[in-house]
């Protein structure tokens, strides 16, 4: 344990595999508290499990982060529980309501758009908007979203997608600006192609197509890699941590090169 967030509260939404388990783990080893939710209750557990295994300290809450009571009531128990919320990684996010299924613009249907958006952009400023109270009142905090290296660049037929990591980027930064000088910090990550189930599904259907997909995809990254969960999750405890007192409204890219090109 390293103890840079020695007695602080963290809350990590899609906290049940990916990203989003990585970052719990690493917010124990800091040795905060964590709050991990997701809708998939099974992946959820598990990583409390992982957690406690490693003696730290965790409680897993269901919650649909496209829900606004949900997500209330979400906050209200952390807070009943902890006493507290300091730090926030909102990271919950679906590649679609059609998965990984590759899809030009003029032919993405609503229900695709709209479970995209409710998710993935709606979601973390559901997340925001009842975090930020709660941090207010203790005096500031830190948040860290989600986004992607699409919400810095543009790539044909996830449309959807893209759209709402470019969101989350411009929400962090607005919202950054108006909390600067409460105490608050909020940041976003733009992770690369990471090993996630997420990127798994996206390779394992698109070779179905391109036997290739894997080298290809590997070989937009000037490190000569994909990213490992953890790679981003070091960046999301950074972030959240003294070290980073100086830093909001910032988009840190953890993308091994992807966006310099």
């Amino acid at each position: 344990m390293s103890g840079r967030l020695d007695g602080k509260v963290a809350l990590v939404t899609g906290g049940g595999s990916g990203i989003g388990r990585a970052t719990a783990l690493a917010f124990a080893r800091a040795d905060a508290k964590v709050v991990v939710t997701d809708i998939a209750v099974e992946g959820g557990e598990a990583t409390v499990r992982m957690i406690q295994e490693a003696r730290g300290e965790a409680l897993f809450l269901k919650a649909d982060v496209s829900k606004a009571g949900e997500v209330q009531a979400l906050v209200q128990r952390a807070v009943e529980t902890y006493g507290r919320l300091d730090c926030a990684h909102n990271n919950a996010g679906v590649e679609g309501s059609s998965g990984v299924v590759p899809t030009p613009t003029a032919d993405i249907t609503e229900e695709h758009w709209d479970y995209t958006i409710n998710v993935n952009l709606k979601g973390v400023w559901l997340c925001m908007k009842y975090e930020i109270p709660q941090m207010l009142s203790q005096g500031g905090g830190a948040i860290v979203n989600t986004a992607s290296i699409l919400g810095l660049v543009g790539i044909p037929t996830v449309a959807a997608y893209v759209a709402s990591k470019h969101g989350v980027v411009g929400l962090t930064k607005s919202a950054a600006l108006e909390y600067a000088q409460a105490g608050l910090r909020i940041n976003a990550v733009c992770p690369g192609f990471i090993r996630t189930p997420m990127v798994e599904r996206f390779a394992e259907l698109a070779s179905r197509d391109n036997p290739h997909i894997t080298e290809q995809v590997t070989a937009l990254h000037p490190l000569g890699r994909l990213g490992a969960p953890e790679e981003v999750a070091e960046a999301v405890v950074w972030l959240c941590s003294d070290a980073a007192s100086f830093v909001t409204g910032h988009t840190m890219t953890v993308d091994g090169g992807y966006v310099a090109q």
